[in-house]
């Protein structure tokens, strides 16, 4: 029996891919490199010294999706799919649309033809839109979201919802992850976003190295400590950690749909996150401060406390670890 990965060769999924293979489970990845790299297949199989199937296929495909469920006996999936950056939906909210809810519908509905029904999504904390108040539990109101991307997440959610009340002899779990950074202690997988970075930290490790000439923190005039937005900011290696437990969850549980914040339960600020790089490497990251982008919000941190009383998952790094294992990444790299 394998599980299936959508999106395995990008940032969060090709970590997990490791932490699954770690763990002896087979795994089938399909990827169309729209935002990963290749060798990032050959990196893992360095770090596991295991080997798994691939198909470079758009899971839009559904013919060719077809022919991945013909080909193996799959057991559950993990789709990590979707388009993730809130900037770019904001800008492009078509291509966001048809992506993350036309192939999560393609997926789902090919998952029903071969029966397999033991299904976690990749969910963002974005689903609670402007918080009322924070932490964030899993009970805070959602909807109302900011920008398309978390719109999709949202949506997405809820055919979920829907699906479990239809069929409820599927097991589903959605995984809402705060901000994911850092990289495998290796520094051979880490976050290759294509073109110009849209998320704080590997802008801010481009920076560093000299790839990017200067940091701009939109906002400075935010509600916060030091005006500048809030974030959780959890290490991607214990975010793959937590699909393994929700996996463990699906197979001994009853049937059930469960939904888990996966973040550390911090907030930091972006201003915070610069100065912790600057004291965890030696360097300096020159930066300025630009109008605020559309879509995004204040603060957001998660209370994780029911992750860890269900799932016996919590976040293990450090601040420290995530600045480190960035820039070790970007290093190898260079």
């Amino acid at each position: 029996m394998s599980i299936l990965v959508t999106g395995g060769a990008g940032y969060i999924g090709s970590h997990t891919v490791v932490e699954l293979l770690k763990e002896g489970k087979e795994v089938v990845i399909i990827d169309n490199f729209s935002n990963s790299n290749p060798q990032t297949l050959e990196k893992i199989k360095e770090i596991t010294n295991k080997d798994f199937k691939f198909y470079e296929i758009d899971y839009l495909n559904k013919e060719k999706l077809k022919k991945v469920f013909e080909e193996n006996k799959i057991d559950a999936v993990i789709n990590f799919a979707g388009y993730k950056a809130v900037g770019e939906s904001v800008k492009e909210p078509i291509k966001y649309y048809i992506n993350n809810i036309s192939g999560a519908l393609v997926l789902l509905e090919t998952m029903k033809e071969f029966g397999v029904k033991k299904f976690v999504f990749s969910s963002s904390a974005t689903v609670y839109g402007n918080p009322e108040k924070v932490p964030l539990t899993e009970d805070s109101k959602v909807g109302g979201t900011t920008n398309p991307y978390g719109t999709t997440k949202f949506f997405i959610e809820r055919i979920l919802e829907d699906i479990y009340k239809s069929y409820n002899t599927w097991d589903i779990c959605i995984l809402r992850y705060f901000n994911p950074v850092g990289a495998h202690e290796s520094g051979l997988i880490g976050e290759e976003p294509k073109g110009v970075p849209n998320n704080l930290m590997p802008y801010i490790v481009r920076v560093a190295s000299g790839i990017l000439n200067e940091l701009s923190i939109f906002g400075n005039d935010y509600d916060t400590k030091d005006g500048t937005g809030v974030r959780d900011y959890i290490h991607v290696v214990d975010l793959a950690k937590g699909h393994i437990k929700a996996l463990e969850k699906l197979d001994k549980e009853q049937k059930g749909l469960f939904i888990y914040n996966l973040g550390t339960g911090t907030g930091y600020s972006v201003l915070e996150m610069v100065k912790a790089f600057e004291k965890s490497t030696g360097k300096k990251v020159k930066y300025k401060i630009a109008p605020r982008r559309a879509g995004d919000i204040a603060i957001c941190y998660a209370d994780p406390r029911k992750a860890k009383q269900e799932l016996g998952w919590e976040a293990k790094k450090t601040l420290e670890d995530m600045c480190r294992d960035s820039w070790n990444f970007i290093n190898k790299k260079c």
